[in-house]
């Protein structure tokens, strides 16, 4: 089921994403940064326990970000990911929003949803503060890639 996540899952989001920060797939964060941000983030839970997680953040009037997109690797290919992506869409669409972007390792999950590559120069400089603060920057070989809203 998917829905907005709570405070109470915090945990648990902290978890899925570390798991994948490890990795070095996504930037970690922390959990007091978690519980700050916790309204953009959704959640899958499926049996009680969280297996997928993303977040809308808004960086301007007209621009959000997609972030912290996780799925727990025993729930893969099941369409989460995807369902995570089209409602945070969707929420980004409701607030009026006219595009969102993303910063992947991911490219292809990020293109069957609609989103198109672009350089990295091209994104809000709001999306550099997290760059600036990651132990790969400046060539970290994330994509960029941005969905217009219409």
């Amino acid at each position: 089921m998917l829905r907005q996540a709570r405070v109470t899952d915090v945990p648990a989001i902290h978890s899925l994403v570390t798991h994948f920060a490890e990795r070095g797939l996504m930037l970690p964060r922390s959990r007091s940064r978690l519980y700050e941000t916790v309204r953009d983030f959704v959640v899958e839970e499926e049996d009680g326990a969280i297996v997928g997680v993303g977040a809308l953040r808004i960086l301007w009037e007209d621009v959000g970000e997609i972030c912290s997109v996780a799925v727990d690797e025993s729930h893969q290919r099941m369409g989460i990911g995807t369902r995570i992506v089209e409602s945070l869409v969707s929420q980004a669409i409701l607030l009026g929003l006219k595009r969102v972007l993303v910063l992947t390792y991911i490219p292809r999950f990020f293109k069957k949803l609609g989103f198109r590559g672009v350089p990295k120069n091209r994104l809000p400089q709001k999306v550099w503060m997290d760059c600036i603060n990651c132990p790969k920057f400046p060539d970290c070989g994330e994509h960029a890639m941005i969905k217009e809203l219409g």
